[in-house]
Parts: structure tokens; C-alpha cells; sequence
């Protein structure tokens, strides 16, 4: 397995970076693996849009629309 050391890293970043790896139970390397490897993991695009949709709204309850009573067809207009 490769080694990566990262010189200058801002103090603030550092602070960030141990606070999140806290937050989520890990250490900050695996914290950082897990960052670096979400960033360059290709994305799959398999999630279509209604359902990133539904998914980025579920949290706020949704909406129920009354839908309007279907009706016949009309004819299509005529291009004589």
C-alpha cells in the first residue's frame, strides 16, 4: 500500500479534519483515505433523476397534489 504526506497543511484544515474524524468515529488518516477515495471514485450516474429527487426532498415530508379528473382525448387537429 502507498504513503502520501501532505506538507503546509493549514492549521484550521488540520482542526476541521480531526473534529469530522471524531464526529464519525475514526481516526483523521482514515478519515482522509475515506475523503481522498470519495473524490476520485467514478461516479456511476445509475441514480436517475426522479429518484435524486425524491431522495433530496424525503426529509421535508413531500406534497400530496390533488390530480385533475381525466378526460377524453380530443381529436387531433386536421392539416388539410
Amino acid at each position: 500500500m502507498a504513503s502520501i504526506t501532505v506538507r503546509n497543511l493549514d492549521e484550521g484544515v488540520k482542526k476541521r479534519l480531526r473534529v469530522r474524524a471524531a464526529d464519525n468515529g475514526r481516526s483523521m488518516e482514515e478519515e482522509v483515505r475515506l475523503i481522498l477515495r470519495e473524490a476520485v471514485e467514478p461516479e456511476t450516474g445509475e441514480e436517475n433523476l426522479a429518484a435524486a429527487i425524491r431522495a433530496r426532498f424525503a426529509p421535508l415530508g413531500g406534497v400530496e397534489l390533488e390530480l385533475p379528473p381525466r378526460e377524453p382525448m380530443r381529436e387531433p387537429p386536421g392539416f388539410d
